[in-house]
């Protein structure tokens, strides 16, 4: 049975970038690897077919409570169907539901969390979730927060983004990296080299760096341009891979939009300089 190292981060935060970095590290190829190619080299504890193999009926026609039930044996299930050690991305945050852990601990070896500024996680959310500014901010703040169970995912719980951030955090140490989205967009050789260390220890800093220009944004907008992404939101009319910068915020929030922000997440949001200055 392998182990599981999970890609963990509130959504739209980095994770796929991430996931395409460290695919093309462990792909080691002269040439970027296709963004189709990406499930190859990491699973995503949501899909569906997860969970219906073990429930024997559709996920979709699960309650959440029984998605929470089944979700240690999936764990088990992939960690059991990889040799080695495996990269299974999660948008969960850290807890346990009724007794049942969100992320099995009898297969999990490590983690690299994701951090990402909620200013710039609102203005992401309302593309990819076709929200309203008001709204993302609203379900950034949700105690209850989580996605929807459908054909091509099944739910995962999320809580506030100030909980999802604390829940991983907190346990940062030897076997859970943390790395802040703004840091990998400044310092990506120092940043990402860290993820390196962690997943493929043995790769050298001239294997680093090509798999780091490989998962450029501009790489990886290329090739969504042409040959499209799968994990693109249907409610989206823009590509998935669009932007790639910090402080989006600034151009579309208003300073009362901004203020509500801050007001709901300023412990987080201070532990990780995030708190605009005046506020």
């Amino acid at each position: 049975m392998g182990h599981i190292v999970w890609l963990a981060s509130y959504p739209k935060s980095g994770n796929t970038w991430l996931r395409a970095f460290l695919a093309n590290l462990i792909a080691d190829r002269r040439d970027p690897l296709p963004l189709a190619e990406l499930a190859r080299y990491c699973e995503d504890e949501a899909l569906p077919e997860h969970y219906s193999a073990l429930a024997g009926r559709p996920s979709a026609e699960l309650d959440f409570d029984e998605i929470t039930r089944l979700r240690p044996q999936v764990h088990a299930r992939i960690a059991a169907s990889h040799a080695g050690t495996v990269l299974v991305k999660t948008h969960n945050r850290a807890a346990s539901i009724d007794g049942y852990p969100l992320h099995n601990p009898d297969v999990g070896a490590a983690a690299i969390y994701i951090v990402r500024n909620p200013l710039d996680v609102a203005v992401s959310m309302t593309e990819h979730f076709g929200l309203t500014l008001d709204e993302a901010i609203d379900y950034l703040g949700a105690d209850n927060a989580g996605t929807l169970n459908d054909a091509l995912y099944v739910s995962q719980s999320l809580g506030a983004w100030s909980q999802h951030v604390a829940s991983w955090a907190d346990q940062a140490g030897p076997r859970l990296l943390v790395l802040r989205y703004e840091d990998m967009l400044e310092k990506p050789g120092k940043t990402l080299a860290k993820a390196a260390r962690l997943v493929a220890p043995t790769a050298d800093s001239a294997r680093i760096d090509r798999a780091m220009k490989h998962a450029s944004f501009r790489e990886l907008s290329q090739l969504e341009r042409r040959d499209g992404f799968a994990e693109r939101s249907a409610k989206s009319t823009k590509q998935f891979f669009r932007v790639g910068r910090a402080n989006q915020w600034r151009e579309v929030l208003s300073r009362a939009q901004v203020e509500r922000v801050v007001a709901a997440h300023r412990v987080q949001m201070a532990r990780f300089k995030y708190v605009p200055p005046g506020y």
